[in-house]
């Protein structure tokens, strides 16, 4: 049997870890998403997104919902909703959710675990986000799965937005855009940071490119297709569902 080349990529169990050790930074986006370009844009693109495409929005689910960042923004948009957060790590949870209760009047429910092992309705959710998680996925099977999986979780008309890393099909423009991001990295921080998020990202995550992601929410059944933005190694993009 071949060795897969992810057997050296963190496991559940550690990707959680570093994250219930790191709420307190996850809970303002001005600090929380600094190793990320474009952070605070790509949220407000995929919360309006939802907002322009989205008919009615009553149910949410927040795939890897970190502290609620994302969920708070629509919120601040859309107006009050119930809102399923799901995330590894259950300190996260409860901070999402107590910011969320916050500043909802609709129901608030969390959901600890890996999203492949949920199980969740089908058709239900009018809006899904899923920000900076989707990296995190391995093999083809198990980026077949879980957009198939987002696709029947989304009701008729619904949609889903997606803001992640992302890496790039040819060779030269890989290198070049990671060369462009550690230029990012090390104006914000210096050459250790710069090391220390290439170190983590080499260890944890295993980004595909957008136009896979594109191509595989219309194989999963999308019919409408968008890609809000795109900057270096990050991108914003999403998807809806026909009525």
């Amino acid at each position: 049997m071949p060795v897969s080349k992810y057997k050296n990529k963190s496991t559940v169990a550690q990707i959680q870890e570093r994250f219930d050790a790191d709420v307190e930074r996850f809970s303002n986006l001005e600090t929380g998403q600094t190793s990320t370009v474009d952070a605070a844009l790509a949220m407000e693109l995929i919360t309006t997104a939802a907002v322009s495409t989205t008919a009615s929005i009553r149910r949410v689910l927040d795939i890897g919902c970190g502290a609620g960042n994302n969920s708070l923004r629509l919120l601040q948009l859309a107006g009050p909703f119930d809102c399923d957060l799901l995330d590894l790590s259950a300190p996260m949870l409860s901070r999402a959710q107590a910011r969320i209760n916050a500043s909802n009047v609709g129901q608030v429910r969390i959901f600890h675990g890996d999203f492949r092992n949920i199980e969740l309705v089908a058709d239900h959710y009018d809006v899904i986000i899923a920000a900076a998680v989707l990296h995190h996925l391995r093999d083809d099977d198990d980026w077949h799965y879980a957009f198939e999986k987002i696709y029947t979780l989304t009701a008729p008309g619904g949609s889903v937005w997606i803001s992640d890393l992302v890496s790039h099909e040819t060779e030269g423009v890989e290198a070049m855009m990671w060369r462009r991001y550690g230029d990012y990295l090390t104006e914000f921080g210096g050459g250790e940071y710069k090391t220390k998020v290439f170190d983590y990202i080499d260890k944890e995550d295993s980004p595909r490119p957008v136009t896979f992601q594109l191509d595989l929410l219309r194989s999963v059944g999308f019919e409408q297709i968008e890609l809000l933005h795109k900057n270096s190694c990050f991108a914003a993009y999403g998807a809806v569902k026909a009525a």
